[in-house]
């Protein structure tokens, strides 16, 4: 444990970052499940919804520095071109 009180302190904001980054992946990652399981189901407006809603938490994320950008705009691709190619079919 640390011993001065700057240390202490940082270790305190080290755990609530930690805590808070923890909550923004998982939500990321549940939206993105949400995404790939309407597009398995063929819902091409529930996938359209889900789509939505999971750029807007991705974006959150990288802003917030959760998520690096490039990380972020390679997911966001990735699930609109599922999406996009469920709605062309």
């Amino acid at each position: 444990m640390a011993n001065h009180k700057s240390a202490i302190k940082r270790h305190r904001q080290n755990l609530e970052r930690r805590a808070r980054n923890r909550f923004v992946r998982s939500t990321v990652r549940t939206d993105v499940k949400s995404v790939l399981g309407t597009v398995e189901a063929g819902n091409a407006a529930d996938a359209k919804k889900a789509l939505s809603e999971a750029v807007s938490t991705i974006s959150k994320a990288a802003s917030k520095g959760v998520l690096k950008k490039q990380t972020a705009s390679r997911k966001i691709a990735r699930l609109s071109k599922k999406v996009n190619a469920l709605n062309a079919s």
